[in-house]
């Protein structure tokens, strides 16, 4: 058995949905497959794309990304209801959201946000990123708040032991992962990157390797014997810094 992975997708492009599409119905059946999130916000698609991926797979695990909870004002729902929506809907398609357990290997799925904790975010910052306005939050609630909503749903995950652990989060872990020929002026996303909180997380679960998406940015490092990986299969233009593939991060 192989485990693959893959994040950030983004079938709403073509070319994206071609290639999801286009993957092969036989190569996969005895293989696993982690989806670290950001595939679509149009719940349709987001369904088709699930089906399609656990016919090829013979299990598929999935995080949301910060598009997938994306809200239209029409719904009448909020991002919260958004996630609530996609468990259910990937129970239904039988696409796992909480630890899988084999013989010699568990695989965790870890929830996040962004809480600031890489930084403080700009005024040009505010104006440009779209979840501050296509994420819509219970009142009261902030990005702060939603960021610790969210990975309190881990806590009772971190007491996973095997053999062998694969953990995965969409949201980025660490800054330090970011790699240093990021320039300057794209610099200016990383308050809403990730959250110190999932790496807190992560150093007591202490997995053989941490999966994670939403930089974009392709990139396998060790750091205190854990293995990171970011596997973003990003939009039609990204071909320098994504591999455009899954890539196999384990077999046993």
């Amino acid at each position: 058995m192989r485990i693959f992975t893959v994040s950030d997708i983004h079938i709403d492009f073509k070319e994206n949905r071609r290639w999801l599409y286009g993957l092969s119905r036989k190569d996969y059946k005895d293989d696993i497959l982690i989806l670290a999130g950001d595939i679509t916000n149009r719940t349709l698609t987001f369904i088709r794309a699930l089906i399609a991926l656990k016919n090829r797979f013979k299990e598929v695990l999935y995080v949301p990304g910060n598009h997938d909870l994306w809200v239209s004002r029409k719904t009448g729902r909020d991002s919260i209801d958004n996630f609530n929506l996609i468990k259910t809907i990937a129970r239904n398609c039988g696409v796992i959201m909480e630890p899988l357990h084999l013989d010699k290997l568990s695989i965790v799925p870890l929830f996040g946000w962004y809480d600031y904790s890489f930084g403080k975010p700009s005024a040009q910052l505010y104006d440009i990123w779209m979840d501050f306005s296509a994420c819509k939050w219970p009142e009261g609630q902030d990005e702060v708040s939603i960021t610790r909503y969210f990975t309190e749903m881990n806590e009772s995950f971190l007491n996973v032991k095997n053999e062998y652990v694969i953990s995965f989060s969409h949201f980025v872990p660490r800054i330090d992962l970011m790699p240093p020929f990021i320039p300057g002026d794209k610099r200016i996303v990383y308050p809403v990157l990730g959250t110190n909180l999932l790496e807190e997380q992560i150093r007591r679960l202490m997995p053989d390797i941490h999966v994670y998406g939403h930089s974009h940015v392709n990139i396998k490092r060790k750091i205190d014997n854990i293995v990171y990986i970011n596997n973003a299969y990003g939009y039609p233009s990204e071909t320098r810094i994504s591999m455009k593939k899954l890539i196999k991060i384990h077999e046993f």
